[in-house]
């Protein structure tokens, strides 16, 4: 650089001094404004501070970074049970009446579901009939089952579809639905599916399906955002069927990964006025994606008068509270017995890793299930900082050894179990919108506790040593990978 200036003119070097200065007075201007809108929006202190300290030492890459990645607050999203003056309040309204007709009353034993219950916007729905679905071929066999007694409607909603035999299959099934009038909406986020070719989808809109992408850079405020993504698996078929849980469409949620072996994952079937409820979060995201509100029945099924009680949470950066980390907690706070928790990737907020250590502390059973093959390195190595602190509190950490863990599922003492698409780190918390559903019903949470007991006999149980003995090196990347934790 210094040899190009010196080989310029005087005048020259004069005025490329002077275009460089205005440069760097302007990012570091850029790096001033955006580190005060870090400031008022950031949710934690830690990404707060980050992002301030990043766009005032170095602008000229922090500014492009978090104008792309950084923000957290998802603008214009606006959910129907939230605000009454929009077009699919207006839309809905009669129909979320019928579905709250469905409530389950709760003693005051069970006063703390209503805090789960204002974070949803939704009651706890009675009449469902709830089955667990592990790993891909019940899942799948499941799903496209589901496709195939479509009589109605399809709604299919998932973050990741690819071009291989199973999104191939899955495409036809489609096609085929289409082809006999049933009405098909399909939905995928534009990020997580970027490989998706575009004659994929070309295919499926000349049979007639209703094809469109989430839409995540939508709206001034999201423009330049590739932080935002929708992780929800969502499938329901004539309101009375519907579908939630951790599976992707592609061969490896079938056939396992190539180099992380088996995939381990967890899905859950649910029938009875709780699939509405999932069809009304479809219809958000559908409404944002689309600002149209399809016309689809809402009569609920109800399979048996006796069925079990679930609620359909949803949650996301458009959210007015830090939903599923409230929900987390709540969870942990409700638990007398014990709380078991399934997380692929598990970088939890600090309010989590307190209630995580009170509740173990108090004696509560407090076991964490992760894999012990990441995919990301950077929560790999981000948990090893907060770790041994959980450990010495009592909580079981355990990793599971026969291939890749991506299910994402707690258990609440003997009553209560869910499962979802929410992760315990700060993507889902505050980035992804995700949805759980949480059921409350004896035997579904010993079908729940069943499937960890086989995980567990399938996993090694981590000791203090293998925290507190690792070399300096591995110290520095777990505090450095925590550091990085609550930005990315």
């Amino acid at each position: 650089m210094l040899a190009w200036f010196a080989r310029k003119p005087a005048k020259g070097r004069q005025r490329a001094w002077g275009k460089l200065a205005i440069f760097v007075t302007l990012a570091h201007v850029l790096g001033l404004v955006s580190s005060v809108e870090a400031l008022m929006s950031s949710r934690t202190s830690q990404a707060a501070v980050a992002w301030i300290v990043s766009l005032n030492t170095i602008p000229y890459v922090a500014v492009p970074a978090y104008w792309v990645f950084g923000r957290n607050k998802f603008e214009g999203y606006v959910l129907s049970r939230r605000d009454e003056d929009t077009e699919l309040t207006r839309a809905l309204s009669s129909k979320l009446d019928e579905l709250r007709a469905h409530r389950v009353e709760w003693t005051n034993d069970d006063r703390q579901l209503a805090g789960v219950e204002q974070l949803a916007k939704l009651p706890y729905l009675g009449g469902n009939a709830a089955t667990l679905l592990v790993d891909g071929e019940e899942t799948f066999a499941s799903l496209f089952a589901g496709i195939d007694a479509a009589e109605r409607y399809l709604l299919v909603q998932f973050y990741i579809v690819r071009d291989d035999d199973l999104g191939q299959a899955f495409q036809q099934r489609l096609i085929a639905k289409a082809n006999e009038g049933v009405d098909v909406y399909f939905l995928y986020d534009e990020i997580g599916s970027y490989k998706l070719p575009s004659t994929y989808l070309q295919e499926l809109r000349d049979a007639g399906v209703n094809v469109h992408r989430f839409h995540s850079t939508r709206g001034p405020g999201n423009r330049f955002q590739l932080n935002f993504r929708n992780h929800r698996k969502i499938m329901v078929v004539d309101g009375a069927q519907a579908w939630i849980g951790g599976f992707n469409v592609g061969d490896e949620y079938l056939e396992g990964h190539e180099s992380l072996g088996p995939w381990r994952d967890t899905h859950l079937k649910l029938e009875g006025p709780a699939a509405l409820a999932l069809q009304l979060v479809f219809l958000e995201d559908w409404h944002w994606a689309t600002e149209e509100v399809p016309e689809l029945p809402w009569e609920p099924s109800v399979p048996s008068a006796n069925g079990v009680p679930a609620l359909i949470l949803p949650s996301g950066p458009a959210d007015r509270f830090e939903t599923a980390s409230l929900m987390v907690q709540q969870a942990i706070h409700a638990a007398r017995e014990r709380i078991w928790i399934s997380s692929p990737y598990f970088v939890p907020d600090e309010g989590v890793q307190s209630m995580l250590k009170l509740a173990a502390l108090n004696g509560v059973d407090v076991r964490i299930l992760i894999p012990e093959r990441p995919d990301n390195l950077l929560t790999f190595y981000a948990a090893y900082a907060f770790l041994g602190p959980l450990l010495d509190a009592g909580v079981e950490i355990h990793r599971y050894q026969e291939g890749f863990l991506h299910g994402k599922a707690f258990l609440v003492d003997d009553v209560g179990a869910a499962v979802g698409t929410v992760n315990l780190d700060n993507r889902s918390f505050r980035l992804n919108f995700e949805v759980t559903a949480l059921v409350m019903d004896p035997d579904f949470a010993g079908d729940v506790e069943a499937m960890f007991e086989r995980d567990f006999a399938r996993s090694r149980r981590m000791t203090r040593e293998e925290i507190y003995d690792n070399p300096l090196w591995h110290r520095v990347a777990a505090r450095g990978a925590y550091l990085f934790a609550p930005v990315l």
